[in-house]
């Protein structure tokens, strides 16, 4: 973790699932732009995804995303845990040099293009190029800008900071339009004066794996003719101290990168030769020595190139034994020099030192060959007669889409004709690396594929069910569901049955995964998708819905009971029985409601057990989500309770609430019950009995049918004084 990054105050969640979105976004774009061609369906899935992503990022204004080498920063702020996608996008922009990104709005999906495309190229064809910033400015695209990183910013930071990576140097170095100002090559003067910062610079250029040794040596050249010429200006005395702490770090170097900063190849200026000679005859015995020595522990032995740089640095070979007993003290105090055979390896390893020679092996006139190899190549090429047609079907026999499916027919044909289970076993790593690239880039027909050989040995009883069980394990547990939430949010409906084809192949664990994404699903389109998937599953999604309902999130708890009411019947009464009781109003209401869509003599008699038996927070909950529901499908339910529920106990106001809904919902079928109750009371309660009669006589008249007006008219004038008194009331 870079220092800025530790510095960084934490982001809010919401920005962080923002942030998130749009690294997998621009992840998936830039590797779909380079495996696809230009019209690839691939493509516009992936650029939708990305201007979506990018239109809810900056949906309050501008937005700038700070990039340090594995994460990236929204206004200076990092997330506490960032998403792997959040980490390799960083890594991504950081190796293109980019430091800052603003973005200013989400243009049209091929408006994002060109920045694909630049970010799809190669760090050394960027370079080449003359940087990221100018690639970016050639384009003309006003809806980000990007700040390239400074190198003498980087140097300086060097200087306080010995975590800041050697890699951002070495790129100064080997981009060849970055200038390498005065302040730039006072930062490098420091680091080539002291042998032990200057052997970490050339240690992290050896393992950069983005270029090849001639950029290396080129790079390496660039720095000390910059630093040297430098010295030369301002402070000639500390140029011989300068080239001895150099010679003395040249014992670092690989046998192969000092061979090349040796050759002489066509192109090589001269100057920069006599520079390499000049700093190589400054090494001491001590550093000649530690050179071989590193080079035969390194490799358990001398090999060829340790043999021709060893005798390019040291022509005179009357000192070479000299050179090479101290060389051998130094690897006897190694771990190579606790083996067994390290007499004979040190014998052979003086042997190729002192006379390597390849007569032995190579003719002189197949030597002769092999030195013009390079020269017949360069002639190859421009003398061709083969005709574009021809070419250009070779070339596309190896482009992206073709190259591709030969992964894809490879894996296939691995897990169909390996016998051997252990072996079986390892072919399954890159299987499920290969399905997670599929579904980043929207393959999903050669995700569902490998999956489908996974799944189908999963259920056999054979050697391979083990592994290929865990192998969908840890499909599921990766990033494969982050990726299938997101395309089913986009895609059309023949890739969500592909996608949907995935999931049951991968089985019941991606249930958790879907139910939890369902719960925070706004889009109307996309909660029903998944509300398919899950019912897809039948009995194994009743069981996965059936553990949300103990989650501690209201929303899971809310989807749990949707859930549960789209599978239907009475086997989910008592799941949402249970949650008649939570403790959150919402919660109850979709429980009534799921009941209530029962609809059975069953489930309304847990309604009703659920008012009389629970606490009056939760009765009062429960009642007025009962009466909320103005539904002619509640008509049923307000019946049961009028007939049920005893109107003189604690569930009074919920009877009188009953005859008021049944009122309301105007439910002609209820007039005789509504009668029955305009005429029930006790004298010995009569303030009760009133206000029964009134709500009865009330509801009868917002029902207002001829028949219902007759029950009316007949109770005011010949009903008892109470009836007549409230039907009386209720016409006027």
């Amino acid at each position: 973790m870079s220092t800025q990054e530790k510095d960084a105050p934490p982001l809010d969640q919401e920005s962080a699932a923002k942030l998130t979105d749009f690294a997998r976004a621009i992840k998936a774009a830039a590797r779909a732009v380079t495996l696809y061609p230009p019209t690839h369906p691939a493509i516009r899935l992936s650029l939708a995804r990305l201007v979506d992503a990018v239109s809810r990022i900056t949906a309050t204004g501008s937005i700038t995303l700070g990039v340090v080498p594995d994460n990236l920063l929204i206004n200076g702020a990092a997330a506490a845990r960032p998403d792997q996608a959040v980490r390799e996008t960083g890594a991504l922009l950081h190796d293109h040099m980019i430091g800052l990104v603003t973005l200013h709005s989400s243009p049209d999906p091929d408006g994002w293009l060109p920045f694909l495309n630049i970010l799809g190229k190669s760090v050394d064809d960027v370079r080449a190029s003359g940087g990221i910033g100018r690639l970016w400015a050639a384009t003309g695209q006003r809806h980000l800008e990007l700040q390239e990183i400074d190198y003498a910013d980087i140097l300086r930071e060097r200087q306080g900071s010995e975590e800041s990576s050697w890699d951002d140097i070495i790129r100064a170095c080997l981009n060849p339009d970055s200038p390498l100002d005065d302040d730039t090559l006072k930062g490098l003067l420091e680091v080539c004066g002291d042998p032990e910062r200057f052997s970490e610079l050339v240690l992290a250029l050896e393992q950069n794996g983005e270029t090849g040794m001639a950029s290396k040596a080129s790079a390496l050249l660039r720095m000390l003719r910059g630093v040297i010429d430098l010295v030369s200006r301002t402070d000639p005395s500390k140029l011989e101290p300068l080239l001895r702490n150099v010679a003395q770090g040249f014992a670092t170097l690989s046998p192969e990168l000092l061979l090349e900063l040796l050759s002489s190849e066509d192109g090589r200026a001269d100057k920069a030769a006599d520079l390499v000679l000049q700093i190589a005859s400054r090494m001491t015995d001590t550093s000649l020595a530690s050179f071989v020595a590193r080079g035969v522990v390194s490799q358990g032995g001398a090999t060829t190139r340790l043999a021709q740089a060893f005798q390019a640095l040291v022509p005179d070979g009357d000192r070479r034994p000299g050179l090479l007993e101290m060389a051998r003290a130094e690897v006897a105090d190694s771990p190579l020099g606790g083996a067994e055979n390290f007499l004979d390896l040190w014998k052979n390893a003086t042997d190729m030192l002192t006379s390597y020679s390849d007569e032995q092996f190579v003719s002189e006139s197949y030597a002769r060959e092999l030195s013009e190899a390079r020269t017949q190549a360069l002639e190859v090429e421009r003398v061709s007669d083969d005709p574009p047609e021809r070419i250009g079907r070779w070339v596309s026999s190896v482009g992206p889409i073709e190259v591709r499916a030969l992964d894809l027919q490879l894996l296939l044909d691995l897990l169909t004709i390996e016998t051997d289970p252990e072996r079986w076993q390892q072919v399954t790593a890159p299987v499920v690396s290969h399905i997670e690239d599929c579904l980043l880039v929207g393959d999903f027909d050669a995700a569902v594929r490998l999956a489908a050989i996974l799944a189908d040995e999963a259920k056999q009883d054979g050697p391979r069910k083990a592994a290929a069980t865990a192998a969908l394990t840890r499909l599921v547990d990766g990033t494969m569901m982050s990726q299938v939430v997101s395309h089913l949010r986009s895609v059309d409906d023949a890739s969500a049955e592909k996608l949907n084809a995935l999931l049951h192949l991968a089985g019941p664990s991606v249930l958790k995964a879907l139910a939890e994404a369902l719960a925070v699903e706004k889009r109307a389109a996309a909660r029903q998708r998944f509300t398919q998937v899950l019912l897809a599953f039948g009995a194994a999604g009743r069981n996965a819905v059936e553990q949300l309902r103990a989650s501690a999130n209201p929303a899971v708890r809310r989807t749990a009971i949707h859930l549960l009411r789209e599978f239907g019947g009475t086997e989910a009464l008592p799941d949402l029985t249970t949650l008649l009781g939570d403790a959150e109003p919402q919660v109850q209401r979709e429980a009534v409601r799921a009941i209530l869509s029962i609809g059975t003599e069953e489930a309304y008699a847990e309604l009703q057990r659920a008012l009389s038996t629970g606490t009056n927070q939760t009765r009062e909950n429960l009642t007025g989500a009962l009466i909320a529901m103005r539904s002619e499908r509640a008509i049923p339910l307000f019946e049961y309770i009028v007939r049920k529920i005893d109107r003189k106990g604690p569930l009074r106001s919920v009877y009188l609430r009953a005859l008021e809904s049944l009122g309301a919902l105007k439910a002609e079928q209820t007039i005789d019950l509504l009668t029955e109750a305009l005429y029930s009371g006790e004298w010995w309660a009569p303030v009760r009995t009133a206000e029964l009669r009134r709500t009865a006589a009330t509801a009868l008249r917002q029902i207002g049918t001829p028949a219902a007006q007759r029950v009316l008219e007949e109770a005011a004038s010949s009903g008892p004084r109470g009836v007549r008194s409230a039907a009386r009331a209720a016409q006027s």
